[in-house]
């Protein structure tokens, strides 16, 4: 037996990180600047960071905490579910980011062989952990071509016609990798979907924030339904890795099962993130939203970027740090579009197929200063100008 035959096959099929082809793209190329990784250019609150530093010394911080959180950060997170997201019947569980999170819900609520569903273009990292836990019998649901928000009545299909019914149905709302916000009643349409056929739903709103044009955010709660938050791209905590699960409290076993895989994993998240996070609470969302009205301009700077593909082509940008973009037909196969333009024109883009969508690109808006944002955009629009007019030349 070769030594690739002792690996686990669950993870030989699972899908290689899309972000680390896209950091060894980089480190291969000179100059490049990333319009790839989802993240944002501000650091967390300085009052936060400060109050932080002063609790290096503290034993606690290097001690084992709770496994679903700190009792403070768990209380101030049940209070903002509360008032801001209206989810008044909801637990709350601590998590290393809103992927760790993802991965626990899977675990908890899925077995190997357990159909799901998704909608396409998806979140890569999600797909990935069905993939890696055992759950192949993935369902893919188109989204409407014209707003790209998920096809509830291909699931209203699905889900009367598929058998066993799909254990789970998740979305990204606003929308990764699209940047589309999925209305309120949508939302609720398939909540109630989901509840009739005896499935989860599973909704991430990490963007909860990132909504621009006026539009609100807003929740579902159920007892089938659970709410992924994330401190990542709102406080500029990527790297503190610090997430939360708001799952239903009237589910009995729920907490007991969730714990578990928690313990298995991160055991708790770092404590001294946890307080982090919980100082950052203390600014209240206005510290978030007053940040994310500066990339409006980043939004309008990258249309301009994209306008050669034409208007019908550029999609999103109504919430989260996105614009999804089609190619030309000829161009089916983005990934060498992506290497191509990281090579010649310095700048880098997540290829579609890594989201289910080939021929497409994702943008991020999120992760450069407007300056930054300039010159980055200057390099893919004259990227896409020689390659509408010229192909790939090298």
């Amino acid at each position: 037996m070769g030594s690739r035959g002792m690996l686990a096959q669950r993870a030989l099929e699972t899908e290689m990180p899309i972000m680390v082809k896209i950091q060894e793209l980089v480190r291969g190329s000179k100059d490049v600047m990333s319009l790839a990784q989802g993240i944002v250019y501000w650091q967390p609150p300085k009052e936060a960071l400060n109050k932080v530093k002063e609790l290096v010394w503290e034993p606690l911080i290097s001690k084992y905490g709770a496994d679903e959180g700190i009792p403070e950060l768990r209380a101030a997170l049940l209070k903002k579910l509360r008032q801001e997201n209206k989810l008044h019947k909801s637990s709350v569980m601590v998590t290393s980011g809103a992927n760790q999170a993802f991965v626990n819900l899977v675990l908890t609520l899925c077995d190997a062989g357990d159909s799901v569903v998704m909608f396409a273009p998806y979140y890569f990292n999600a797909y990935m952990s069905f993939q890696m836990t055992g759950v192949t019998d993935i369902l893919v649901g188109p989204c409407d071509p014209k707003t790209l928000h998920p096809d509830a009545d291909w699931l209203e299909r699905t889900l009367l016609e598929s058998r066993p019914v799909p254990k789970l149905v998740t979305v990204v709302n606003p929308g990764n990798p699209t940047g589309t916000y999925i209305p309120e009643p949508l939302l609720k349409r398939i909540a109630d979907l989901c509840r009739k056929a005896g499935s989860w739903l599973v909704v991430d709103n990490t963007y909860e924030y990132f909504m621009y044009d006026d539009l609100k955010h807003s929740c579902v709660e159920g007892d089938h339904i659970v709410n992924i938050f994330s401190f990542s791209k709102a406080y500029g905590m990527m790297g503190w890795r610090v997430g939360y699960i708001a799952y239903p409290t009237a589910v009995e076993g729920f907490s007991a099962q969730l714990l578990k895989v928690q313990d298995n994993i991160p055991i708790c998240a770092a404590i001294i993130s946890q307080y982090l996070a919980l100082y950052s609470l203390e600014m209240g969302p206005e510290w978030v939203t007053e940040r994310v009205k500066a990339l409006v301009k980043n939004r309008e700077i990258l249309l301009e970027a994209l306008s050669p593909l034409g208007e019908e082509a550029v999609k999103g940008g109504e919430g989260a740090i996105y614009l999804w973009a089609k190619l030309p037909d000829n161009f089916v196969n983005d990934e060498d579009v992506v290497r191509w333009l990281a090579h010649r024109h310095g700048v880098v883009a997540i290829p579609g197929s890594a989201c289910g969508c080939s021929g497409t690109l994702r943008i991020s808006f999120g992760g450069l200063e407007e300056e930054d944002c300039r010159v980055a955009a200057g390099r893919l629009r004259r990227g896409l100008e020689e390659l509408i007019r010229d192909g790939m030349v090298e």
